[in-house]
């Protein structure tokens, strides 16, 4: 069994390895080993040049990535978590999402940006966000979630590979979850969702830190008799619509289960999706589960409450399925 920890870390070192243009950057993640220990050892194994503490400025590391990008070089940039990413936004929306664009295709921006994201650590308000749909609405962008130990391990390699910059959202929640690699991981498609189970009764979409959420709701309706098809989205920009219509068909009802806040969110737009292109499909109307509209409380109990459970998910789909 290997940790999402450490699928991630082995991802960083694989593609260190792979490609002299690949370095890593961010606040601790040298010395220290990074904020969650994902690049724990990587400083000892390559060095200062490619594994860079920066400074506590986001706008500046995340501008320094971008123009080493420009140069030619593959970096990877660590942001300790997605609130702070919000200190980098005018990099990466004015700069890293629009150069390709207003250069007229002369400028490409191979920039790799992961951080930690979502709640289930008592980490409080200010560092508990999901704030995915915020990076998901812009052009220029890839946006992926990797929900698995073997997502986390191979998607990595195949965001370097993409021409424009890949956001990665690794939920804070996950990083000491374990799963079974393949003894020859290889790259993961990060172009299409993936069905994580087959099912016939309703269509229950996650992402990231929710597919386990999902997986153990459509556990207990299992005890029901209710056989839920569980769709893992990878990725939220592009989003592959056409796997989530296709299930619809054949389940004729969904439930959404997102851990961003409900107002304009990624469930949202899934559900909008659903009710332009499948709303004949659907015998029942749409249900999404999400974080309550509230800052995420620090106290266990209420910071749990706030948060999609698998009960609240399956008392979704058993209102859905009448």
């Amino acid at each position: 069994m290997t940790t999402y920890r450490d699928a991630m870390r082995e991802a960083l070192r694989d593609a260190l390895i792979r490609d002299d243009r690949v370095f890593l950057m961010g606040e601790d993640v040298g010395a220290y080993g990074g904020c969650f220990g994902v690049s724990r050892g990587l400083l000892e194994e390559f060095g200062p040049v490619r594994i860079r503490d920066t400074p506590l400025s986001e706008s500046a590391f995340v501008g320094a990535g971008i123009g080493a990008a420009l140069g030619g070089l593959r970096p990877v940039v660590e942001i300790m978590t997605v609130n702070f990413s919000l200190l980098a936004l005018d990099q990466i929306l004015n700069n890293a999402a629009t150069l390709r664009h207003m250069s007229g295709g002369q400028l490409g921006v191979p920039l790799v940006i992961r951080m930690a994201t979502g709640a289930g650590r008592q980490l409080a308000a200010q560092h508990s966000h999901s704030l995915e749909a915020f990076y998901a609405h812009i052009p220029g962008l890839r946006v992926i979630s990797p929900a698995t130990v073997a997502d986390a391990r191979g998607m990595l390699w195949t965001a370097l590979q993409d021409p424009d910059p890949v956001l990665i959202f690794e939920p804070i929640a996950l990083y000491n979850s374990e799963g079974d690699l393949p003894p020859d991981p290889g790259p993961v498609d990060i172009d299409r969702a993936i069905i994580r189970r087959a099912g016939t009764d309703v269509t229950l979409v996650a992402y990231g830190g929710t597919l386990r959420v999902a997986e153990a709701a459509a556990d207990e309706l299992a005890g029901d008799g209710v056989a839920a098809e569980v769709i893992d989205l990878r990725s939220l920009r592009p989003l592959d619509e056409t796997t989530v219509l296709e299930s619809i068909a054949r389940t004729h009802r969904l439930v959404i289960v997102d851990e961003g806040w409900r107002s304009v969110g990624i469930a949202a737009e899934i559900a909008a999706r659903a009710a332009e292109h499948a709303y004949y499909d659907l015998d029942a109307p749409i249900a999404r589960v999400c974080t309550a509209e509230v800052p995420i409380p620090y106290a266990r109990q209420l910071e749990e409450a706030a948060l999609p459970q698998p009960g609240t998910v399956a008392d979704a789909v058993r209102k859905a399925v009448g």
